[in-house]
């Protein structure tokens, strides 16, 4: 097993362990902010319930496609199943904007019959607030994991988790508006919920449809692949840089300006050499090399630029 391959297993069980985890917590909560959300009559409570619910679910997605993107090439799939990843996180966006369209309307049916809001039990604040402290530490280990793993998959699930968290937040102070003789502000907090979900969800779904659609990778990121380009022996220039991403991955599309005076062996072993080194260096999945000769090089040029080659294959 390469190296390579060796990081990508453990990253695999880090994003594994980080959402079994996410499960415990959203299962918990759920059943905890549903059960009381009704018997303590707080619609904003039931509200944050279903959304720790809608998180339950999308844990349930991250970690079928976490498994689907591992798959490698096959007949129908030649470069693999990464965009299982980019897939899901449009499902999950999806699924947002449902929850909250639904948070939506129920607080607009509310505010129709505000005669109709009946007070909250306290022990609703306190499950509001016991569910802000959990969510809000789920969203920092979460993240930590996903920016360590370099999985925009996982930091989708993460930043659900922080909008449970902001929604428990708003949750709880409707909640004590309601508590303080204010029953109305019970469901002006699950309709300010509604509204924070239904962003996140445009945010994630409009985020991923263009990864579907060959978005380039982020500039910092070709920046760097520019300068491994630059960098590379036998290598005059390079022209036509083109990524898109793939799952958490870069495919790279790239042309090669070589001495026209090498031979085609030459020029396939540089090829082969940035090839090796984009995928050692970066999050690369594949390279599509195109050699393009140039000008004549003088001997010593050609003599040099074999030695530099030689070394760098040799390593």
């Amino acid at each position: 097993m390469s190296v390579k391959d060796t990081i990508e297993t453990g990253h695999h069980a880090a994003t594994q362990r980080s959402i079994m985890v996410s499960v415990c917590v959203n299962l918990i909560l759920s059943i905890a902010q549903i059960i009381l959300g009704v018997v303590a009559r707080s619609q904003a409570l039931l509200s944050d319930g279903v959304h720790s619910l809608s998180d339950l679910i999308s844990d349930f997605v991250v970690l079928v496609a976490g498994q689907q993107s591992r798959k490698g090439p096959d007949d129908d799939h030649p470069f693999g199943h990464r965009r299982f990843e980019n897939a899901a996180s449009f499902f999950l966006g999806l699924l947002l904007l449902a929850v909250g369209a639904g948070m939506l309307w129920t607080a607009v049916v509310k505010f129709r019959h505000p005669e109709a809001i009946p007070r909250v039990h306290v022990a609703a604040l306190w499950v509001a607030l016991a569910a802000l402290v959990a969510k809000e530490v789920l969203f920092r280990y979460m993240l930590a994991v996903a920016k360590r793993v370099r999985s925009s998959m996982l930091a989708a699930n993460a930043w659900h988790a922080r909008s449970d968290a902001a929604s428990s937040l708003v949750a709880a102070v409707g909640i004590v508006g309601s508590l303080l003789g204010y029953p109305i502000l019970d469901p002006v907090a699950a309709l300010i919920v509604g509204v924070m979900v239904t962003r996140m969800g445009w945010q994630f779904a409009w985020g991923a449809l263009n990864d579907l659609m060959d978005r380039a990778a982020d500039e910092d990121e070709v920046a760097a692949i520019r300068e491994t380009l630059a960098a590379m022996p036998g290598i005059v220039g390079f022209h036509d840089l083109r990524t898109r991403k793939m799952g958490d991955m870069i495919v790279v599309d790239v042309h090669l300006e070589v001495n026209a005076g090498l031979s085609l062996v030459e020029a396939h072993d540089i090829s082969t050499a940035v090839q090796r080194e984009l995928v050692e260096k970066h999050p690369v999945l594949n390279v599509m090399a195109h050699i393009d000769p140039v000008c004549e090089p003088t001997l010593e040029e050609v003599s040099i630029n074999r030695r530099e080659l030689a070394l760098r294959l040799s390593s």
